[in-house]
């Protein structure tokens, strides 16, 4: 049996308008496995990053509990979770996060800091994650240098870097134009093969395909979830 390796269990959002409460998550039940790819899906307002937000214990829920494999985020303060996070997850945002004034290996490298590998070990390693995405040659290049998709390689790369049993991505695919979004899957769908599980919140419709299950929300409510045969993309290059 596939193990689970991230569980929300009855997760309530709810945030202040003026004199105003706002709920943009209603009991919220998921369990995710490793291997697998997971879309969260739907329209704008959905709710769908907020609950990515939750599940990667970067916000808090106002009820309900994530479980990390086996350990309970709640209850936990900002050092904790964060903590927790360098463990477990890595992240990919749309807007790739990178810092400007590093190189494509020094912005891996700077993920590798954060669990105190030295700087030879480090650089290393981030050449060696940046070649296995495709990026053996801009090894020394500034995002200013890079393509959109490059720049997306650079930060898949980085959340690589530690090997965390779960991915994290905020619509990666959206800044990007066909050819390069289904390189990024490619190497999402690697890194399931490798038992990682991997959540990413699209509106995307030509990843679908892609997925191997994929929910559905609306007005914070999960409305449907879809389980397919992932049919894997060919792929050029291999991540891990």
């Amino acid at each position: 049996m596939t193990q689970t390796v991230l569980t929300a269990a009855n997760i309530t959002h709810t945030y202040e308008l003026g004199p105003h409460q706002v709920t943009v998550l209603h009991d919220i039940n998921i369990e995710i496995r490793a291997g697998e790819v997971l879309l969260l899906a739907g329209p704008s307002g959905s709710g769908k990053t907020t609950l990515l937000q939750i599940l990667g214990c970067l916000l808090k829920p106002t009820s309900g509990q994530v479980i990390v494999c086996g350990e309970r985020a709640s209850g936990r303060d900002s050092e904790a979770l964060a903590a927790l996070r360098l463990r477990y997850f890595g992240f990919v945002f749309q807007a790739y996060n990178l810092f400007p004034v590093l190189t494509a290996t020094e912005n891996v490298m700077v993920a590798l800091d954060l669990l105190g590998v030295g700087k030879q070990q480090a650089m290393e390693r981030a050449r060696a994650l940046l070649i296995k995405v495709g990026l053996g040659e801009r090894l020394d290049s500034y995002p200013s240098q890079l393509s959109g998709g490059q720049r997306q390689r650079v930060a898949i790369a980085r959340s690589m870097a530690a090997g965390p049993p779960i991915l994290m991505a905020d619509e990666p695919t959206a800044a990007l134009d066909a050819e390069s979004g289904q390189k990024a899957m490619q190497l999402f769908c690697a890194l399931a093969k490798q038992n990682h599980a991997v959540v990413i919140v699209t509106h995307d419709p030509r990843i679908f395909h892609l997925a191997d299950r994929i929910i559905h929300l609306e007005d914070g409510r999960i409305t449907r979830c879809e389980t397919a045969p992932r049919r894997w993309p060919h792929e050029k290059e291999s991540a891990g």
